[in-house]
């Protein structure tokens, strides 16, 4: 299984070759920093070791005890006696905080902030009284410039640990300080294994074995990455798994887009479709409307001939209860009593008569005729009847026609009278001339 590194220079790498037969070991981190970045207790807390997390910085106690449950998490300083310490932060600079005063002015120098924090003070000696149990499979001490100050807090006679992992130069710098603090460690019985650069690593007596499993620094052989590789590898296959399930998506609304391109073009043809019949079905509205508008104007024209044949009947009305008002004025009127005579013998003929009685007669029609003939009112009366009804025109000719053979004793020369007015006597055309002439001026108003 591919180990994942998380320290700085690798000092996990190291410490895994030689102590990953160990299951569930021990340590012990002084100068922990941060439970993850530059962490070289990370990977082994996630095979199952545990230990003691000793960091000052107060702004980090709150992450190891999230991050770390099962670790013994100490927010101290380490150092030769207890009491207190002024620590010398660097806000900008994760990693740079000491106790060594002389560090502090350093930073100061290259112009970098520093901030003076007051932390409790105590020796490993006394945590390790308090918190170990068993072995101490290693012991890792970061401190910038403060290690030799750690380690005259620790008894290397009673505390064993398998392997010192300590920091060996000037922080931020290749030059080596180690002669300042190494006759604290090489004389109580620890021989020096293996300087990476950055930390040197010292192996107790009684596990000399491990001596050659630290003789080269990490290398391919370890099979190991960086939490950083492999937290990209892990988005990366993040990011390719996400970009199959989408591919794998955008073929399937590809798919989808395809059938719903289909159905939509069957719909717009559908569409089509029916956009002709509603252009049909619009000429046809069109046309029924025109013909409605026909009928329209149809019913309007047929409106206005029957208002005008109810005018005409109207009128026609009104003619005809006037021509019963006028009747019935003539048969009640004196000359229609007076002339009574004259209608019995165009009736009957003169020669039903005796002879004086024709006399008498013909004298009587003869002042009926002048009679009529001198009534204005009736001539206006009779005349309009007569000429609009031709049969009315036929029964006055035979009236007149009998009235002539009644009181006319010789025949008048009749060659220049017309043929229906020949059998009438002169006073009897002479009337009827009249009434002719009586009924044209009345036509005129």
């Amino acid at each position: 299984m591919t180990f994942i590194s998380y320290a700085q220079n690798f000092e996990d790498v190291l410490l895994w070759r030689a102590l990953k037969h160990v299951p569930q070991g021990f340590y012990i981190d002084v100068g922990a920093n941060d439970p993850e970045e530059h962490s070289v207790t990370k990977a082994f807390y996630d095979a199952g070791w545990r230990g003691i997390n000793i960091e000052p910085m107060p702004s980090y106690h709150g992450t190891f005890l999230e991050q770390r449950p099962r670790d013994i998490n100490l927010a101290v300083a380490c150092g030769a006696a207890q009491g207190s310490i002024t620590l010398f932060d660097t806000p900008a600079v994760n990693g740079w905080a000491s106790t060594d005063a002389a560090t502090a002015r350093a930073h100061r120098a290259e112009g970098v902030e520093v901030v003076e924090v007051e932390v409790p003070l105590r020796t490993l000696n006394d945590i390790c009284a308090e918190y170990a149990e068993g072995d101490i499979h290693f012991l890792k001490i970061d401190v910038e410039g403060f290690e030799g100050e750690v380690l005259r807090g620790l008894d290397l006679r009673r505390w064993r640990p398998w392997l010192l992992a300590i920091e060996a130069t000037l922080p931020n710098s290749r030059e080596t300080v180690h002669e300042q603090w190494e006759h604290l460690v090489t004389p109580f019985g620890y021989r020096f294994a293996y300087f990476d650069g950055l930390n040197r690593y010292y192996v107790a007596d009684e596990h000399a074995e491990l001596l050659d499993v630290l003789n080269v620094q990490a290398n391919v052989f370890d099979d190991f990455v960086t939490h950083h590789l492999d937290k990209a590898q892990a988005r990366s296959a993040a990011l390719a798994q996400e970009a199959s399930s989408n591919w794998q998506r955008v073929e399937e609304l590809a798919a989808q887009l395809e059938k719903s391109q289909g159905a939509l073009a069957a719909q717009l043809e559908q569409t089509r479709d029916v956009t002709v019949r509603l252009q049909q079905t619009q000429g046809v509205l069109t046309a029924v409307q025109e013909q409605a508008e026909q009928a329209t104007l149809g019913l309007h024209a047929a409106e206005g001939r029957i208002h005008t044949l109810q005018a005409a009947l109207h009128e026609s009305d009104e003619w005809g209860r006037n021509l019963e008002q006028r009747l019935i004025a003539t048969y009640a009127s004196t000359s229609w009593r007076i002339t009574a005579p004259l209608r019995f013998i165009a009736r009957r003929g003169p020669d039903s008569l005796p002879n004086i009685a024709r006399r008498k007669a013909k004298g009587a029609l003869r002042r009926s005729l002048r009679w009529v003939t001198s009534q204005e009112a009736l001539r206006r009366t009779l005349l309009p009847l007569i000429d609009r009804s031709p049969w009315l025109q036929a029964r006055v000719a035979r009236v007149l026609a009998a009235a002539k053979n009644a009181t006319s004793d010789n025949v008048s020369n009749v060659q220049s009278v017309p043929q229906q007015l020949r059998e009438l006597p002169e006073s009897a055309r002479a009337v009827l001339a009249d009434l002719q002439q009586a009924y044209k001026e009345q036509a005129k108003f």
